[in-house]
């Protein structure tokens, strides 16, 4: 395992010192290596460093510090405008305005903000992965200019971080790592999966803080709760069909 990946940490608090622009274009070079759909790169990455965008961005993802401290927020994009248009211009009609390459273009572009985050980690610098894109991509995508064909799938967080913050725990590999085929899981299976993460200090004080039963109840009633999946989902889907990935006439 290389030293990035075994170190990985999401860091939300950084210093103001900017990023050198020959950083910012190895970070780059670093994400167009990743694997993509048939060497077509469906993915654009948007590189903001202008403090007035920062700023307009930083509420979009919820004045979350990691969004209002980064000298450089990195918007991955998946992008069918791009190679849409060079088809044309070879009189070859493309047909990427659907759900199947819509999933392509988001693979793509999350596989290269993976290979993004890792060369700024091997630079000195810390990452954190801005979820919020998705809740508020259409306002994202009016600011930064997007047209038809591109949509925001994920923004990473870039700086120079003030505080080492620790490891996020994981499941253990038993809970991802499946022989041969896929194996579900027995009640036993996910009771010892868990164990440790309910048992931890920082889940107790998770719990008492908000007066609920189980980290379950964390996630579905307070983190991720129907209400806004449903919302988000439906918002998300109305902004596929309005950037063209999505052509309900064909």
């Amino acid at each position: 395992m290389i030293k990035q990946i075994e170190e990985h940490r999401s860091c939300r608090f950084f210093s103001d010192k900017s990023i050198d622009k020959q950083i910012i274009r190895a970070i780059a070079e670093a994400a167009v290596r990743a694997s993509n759909t048939g060497n077509m790169q469906l993915y654009s990455i948007v590189a903001t460093t202008d403090r007035e965008l920062l700023d307009a961005l930083a509420p979009l993802h919820f004045s979350q510090p990691a969004a209002r401290t980064a000298p450089l927020l990195l918007t991955f994009c998946a992008d069918i405008n791009r190679f849409s248009k060079w088809c044309r211009l070879r009189g070859a009609e493309p047909a990427y305005d659907n759900f199947l390459w819509f999933v392509n273009a988001a693979t793509d572009a999350l596989l290269a903000s993976q290979n993004a985050s890792l060369e700024a980690e091997a630079n000195g610098l810390g990452v954190c992965y801005l979820g919020t894109t998705i809740y508020n991509a259409a306002a994202i995508a009016r600011l930064l200019d997007m047209p038809s064909g591109v949509i925001p799938i994920t923004t990473v967080a870039v700086g120079y971080p003030t505080d080492t913050p620790p490891l996020t725990d994981r499941l253990p590999i038993e809970a991802v790592l499946h022989e041969q085929r896929y194996h579900d899981y027995t009640d036993s299976d996910i009771e010892a999966l868990w164990a440790e993460r309910e048992s931890s200090e920082f889940t107790k004080e998770l719990l008492e803080q908000n007066q609920l039963p189980t980290l379950a109840h964390i996630f579905t009633e307070r983190r991720y709760t129907q209400k806004d999946n449903l919302a988000m989902s439906q918002s998300y889907f109305e902004l596929l069909c309005k950037q063209g990935f999505f052509n309900q006439q064909k």
